[in-house]
Parts: C-alpha cells; structure tokens; sequence
C-alpha cells in the first residue's frame, strides 16, 4: 500500500528527471515540512497520511497566503509563483467542498444547533462544532467560518 508520503516522493523523482522546477521545488519544501513534523515530537515517528494530509493543507494555505501579499505589494511574478505552487499541492487534497455542498451542511448544523437550544452568540460555537468534523479537510475554516455566520444572521 503506498502511502501519501512515498507518492509525493515518487511524483518529486518523477519532477527532477523531468526537471520540473516548480514540481519539484514544491514537493521538495512539502516533504521537508513532512519531516520536520516527523521529529517534532519526542521521538521521531512515521505521519499518517491524514497527518500528511494536514501538513500539505497547511502548506498550500501558506502559498495562498504568501500569494497574496505578493498580489498586494506589486510583485506580480512571484505571486502568480506562489499561486501555482498552492495549485499544484491542491491537487494531492481531498476536493474542495463547493459552495452548495457547505451551505447545505452547514444549513443543517445551524438547525440542530438551533434545535437543541443554542441561540445568540452561543451559537456559533455550537454549530462549528458539529460543522468541523463533517467539513475536515474539505473546506478552510475561515470559509466554513463565513457561511456560518451568514446563515446565523439570516
């Protein structure tokens, strides 16, 4: 069974001989992050691919990031860099939900958490609460965040 680690591994062996730069610098930097992971702990451990998972989300979220303030400050070239890098590791996470699909869930969250009683303020922590799970990995919190506080307005 291969595991995400040894696929992003191969597909960087596959980018040197292709030399893929920006395949290759990405994956490189990604499972550099993998490790550090690894011997951040106590002892040094194997990363399931949902903790793998974690950090390529982590790192993809940085290029976003990193993207932007690149947008911002005028330099164009290094943001559309940062752009492809964050596209390019989108494309070893699970499918982003769409708008519809988090609306509908949160939808129902904010019913359940309406139905056992939480209102005001209160509510929003009760219904990321049962959001999150259902959400994980599937979308960014900030976002889950956003629909969230639409339809507790609503």
């Amino acid at each position: 069974m291969t595991t995400l680690k040894s696929k992003l591994q191969e597909d960087l062996n596959a980018a040197i001989k292709e030399r893929d730069e920006l395949r290759s610098s990405t994956l490189r930097l990604t499972l550099t992050a993998i490790t550090k992971e690894e011997v951040a702990g106590k002892e040094k451990r194997e990363l399931s691919d949902d903790e793998v998972l974690k950090v390529i989300t982590k790192e993809a979220k940085k290029r976003r990031e990193a993207a932007d303030a690149f947008a911002q400050g005028g330099r164009a070239e290094s943001a559309e860099r940062e752009k492809a890098e964050g596209e390019l590791l989108a494309t070893y996470l699970p499918k982003q939900l769409s708008e519809e699909e988090l609306n509908d869930i949160v939808a129902q969250a904010v019913a359940e958490a309406r139905a056992a009683g939480a209102e005001g303020p209160r509510a929003m922590g009760a219904v990321m609460k049962i959001v999150n799970p259902k959400v994980a990995g599937l979308a960014e919190g900030g976002r889950v965040a956003a629909v969230v506080k639409k339809l507790l307005a609503g």
